[in-house]
């Protein structure tokens, strides 16, 4: 199959740099391209493979040892003779958003169980990967221990597998490469830092550069070998340039001022740990040897503060990776940072850290009172949010077998990741084949086997132990209407929904958000795993209108009804945030009776003098709590929501 040429794609300047630098140098930890579909992600990453040197492999080693340095603990060692070495193209090893763990980091050879009776290993994608490229497309939709067992692999060059039996430790140095979409959900800032270096790739605004992204393209589908030689000698400068800049990398100097100019922007963009400081020297270093330089220079680590530490000052899911100006970094802190680095033997400036003095938002959200009366118009700009604050986690109880409650719902059932295996107590649910071969396979010469087959008994069954996480689906029904919109009331609300689309964050829980105002209610965001997405639409929701609470409700149903088709194991949560008034449609009781088998919360957003207690008795209808909105500070909530969702 011909591949789109690395030199052919169009813009996208600073992925392709990111790319490239870690072909340099893969100490620098891989490239995560964040970015809108459509953006030719996939396209730039699987080229670049193309341009890598080749690699020098020990003859049938299924492992891709060096021959001139082969890995002392290659399970298919040991190498000190044998056939002379083979040269081979360098890989690019995908990993599918489904695969198993087993796919990953390898598991029993079945084949060799069954043929042989003998425990062996066969490898897996982190051993496919090594001296090469792993791609994993959709990073942010594999299941985090897959994520972390990536990153730790690249982080140490080494990978260790545990399983059936099989012990083994083999070498697993190669580029990592992730791509994801942004709406379809965020990496925890943990995952986040373990990347070297992050892009954002968005698509061209300017028509012409979109053009001639159309015409290249279309010349490819036309002619992909006819195209693919027109670029081959961009792509044979391109791969001599990487194998110069690799030779050059171990004589390039850091010089103390670059050092003390990376640790200075480190310091004043406020990233945790030290792994920003370290990924950017070998960013510097490797952009150095790229350029054919032998030393560091500034225009060398702004280049690294730029590809480097925009992924690493993101606290929460709330924080943008751009700047108003779609820059990942403030380019004029960056400059103060840089000028201010201390020379030699000098203290750093004092500092307040980064945003100090900062305005707090007061009159800059607009006027947004709207009319607090039931018939008021919808306010001109949204109310934008309060600031989130963090509640305490949530432990909703599990319902798989024997699963404790846990930070995000642990449960060990029929789903999951396979983390094990046991005896039958007894009838075998679910059939563990790989440990069951193993337990077999060293008896088959007691058993009298002599031809290919397996002699299997019945305490040889092993039965799979599966470690999954509780799925859970929390929906906002926010009420929008004029009897909701002044501006203090307002700003409380979308602050408190925001601390808990954080919870729901951290959890891995799905959201959803349903607003009802004027005479109607709509999905304002339709369940997702992104709750980014959901932040910004809470921050651009306008107020004002009448209050169809029946309407509200009936729509929260619906799309309760949706998800559970979709997934019926998902456990449903509620959260209402109202003052309980219905100034529009019929009275919204016989629509929260019909509300009452699912996990509810009210948040009682009534105020003034005289309470009503309208939300309370919504609640009493769902079969809820409710909890005032002044009441909203993290212990009680979390309390509240917890002891809610504990009897789901």
């Amino acid at each position: 199959m011909t591949l789109y040429p690395f030199s052919a794609v169009v813009g996208h300047d600073d992925l392709k740099l990111a790319l490239l630098l870690n072909a340099v140098s893969p100490a620098i930890g891989g490239v995560l391209v964040r970015g809108e579909k459509g953006t030719a992600k996939s396209t730039v990453v699987r080229s670049l493979a193309a341009l890598l040197p080749e690699v020098a492999v020990v003859a049938g080693c299924r492992f891709s040892c060096d021959p001139a340095a082969p890995d002392p603990s290659c399970p298919d060692g040991p190498h000190e003779s044998g056939p002379p070495p083979r040269t081979r193209p360098a890989r690019l090893a995908e990993l599918p958003v489904g695969a198993s763990e087993d796919r990953v980091a390898g598991s029993l050879d079945l084949e060799r169980a069954l043929t042989e009776g003998v425990k062996a290993f066969e490898p897996g994608l982190l051993a496919a990967a090594h001296r090469g490229v792993l791609y994993v497309d959709e990073v942010n939709l594999l299941h985090d221990h897959l994520v972390d067992l990536l990153l730790d692999a690249a982080a140490m060059g080494v990978a260790h597998v545990e399983r059936e039996g099989v012990s083994v430790r083999h070498a697993a140095r190669f580029l990592l490469v992730g791509t994801m979409n942004p709406e379809e959900g965020e990496l925890r800032p943990q995952l986040l830092d373990r990347f070297g270096l992050a892009v954002e790739v968005r698509a061209s605004r300017d028509p012409a550069e979109r053009a001639e992204v159309v015409r290249r393209r279309l010349a490819f589908d036309a002619g992909p070998a006819g195209f693919a030689a027109a670029y081959a000698g961009g792509e044979r400068d391109l791969a001599l340039r990487i194998a110069a800049a690799r030779e050059r990398l171990p004589g390039v100097a850091l010089p103390d001022a670059a050092l003390r100019g990376i640790t200075a922007v480190c310091a004043a963009f406020d990233v945790e740990g030290m792994r920003a400081d370290l990924v950017m020297a070998r960013t510097a270093v490797a952009l150095a040897a790229w350029e054919g330089r032998d030393e560091v220079t500034s225009d060398d680590v702004r280049t690294a503060a730029r590809l480097a530490l925009p992924h690493r000052r993101r606290r929460d899911p709330f924080d943008d990776p751009l700047d108003d100006r779609g820059h990942g970094l403030d380019e004029e802190r960056l400059e103060k940072a840089l000028s201010e680095a201390p020379s030699e033997g000098e203290e750093g400036p004092d500092d307040d850290g980064p945003g100090g003095g900062g305005a707090s938002g007061g009159d800059a959200d607009g006027d947004a009172d709207g009319g607090g009366g039931s018939g008021g118009a919808a306010t001109s700009r949204p109310v934008q949010p309060g600031a989130p604050y963090r509640t305490r986690l949530l432990a909703p109880a599990a319902v798989g077998r024997g699963g404790p409650a846990g930070r995000r719902g642990r449960t060990t059932g029929e789903s999951g990741r396979t983390v094990g295996a046991r005896v039958p107590a007894g009838r075998l649910r679910l059939l563990d084949l790989p440990a069951t071969l193993a337990a077999a396979a060293p008896h088959q010469r007691g058993r009298g086997r002599t031809g290919p087959g397996l002699v299997l008994r019945r305490d040889d069954l092993r039965e799979a132990v599966r470690e999954g996480r509780e799925s859970n689906l929390v929906l906002f029904c926010v009420d929008a209407s004029g009897s909701m919109a002044a501006r203090a009331r307002m700003r409380a609300v979308k602050g408190a929904v925001l601390s808990l689309l954080l919870d729901a964050y951290q959890r891995r829980d799905k959201v959803g958000l349903v607003t009802f105002r004027g005479e109607d209610a709509a999905v304002a965001l339709p369940p997702t795993s992104s709750v980014e997405l959901a932040s910004d639409r809470l921050a651009r929701l306008p107020t004002g209108g009448r209050t169809p609470l029946a309407a509200g409700l009936r729509r929260a149903e619906r799309v309760l009804a949706a998800e559970r088709l979709r997934d019926p194991r998902r456990r449903a949560l509620l959260v209402v945030v109202t003052d309980g008034r219905h100034t529009y449609g019929p009275d919204p009781a016989g629509a929260a009776r019909r509300l009452a088998g699912v996990t509810s919360v009210v948040v009682d957003c009534e105020h003034g003098p005289v309470r009503l207690g309208l939300a309370g008795r919504l609640a009493a209808a769902l079969g809820g709590t409710a909890i005032r909105l002044e009441e909203l500070g993290a212990d009680h909530l979390a309390a509240v929501v917890r002891d809610v969702r504990r009897v789901a």
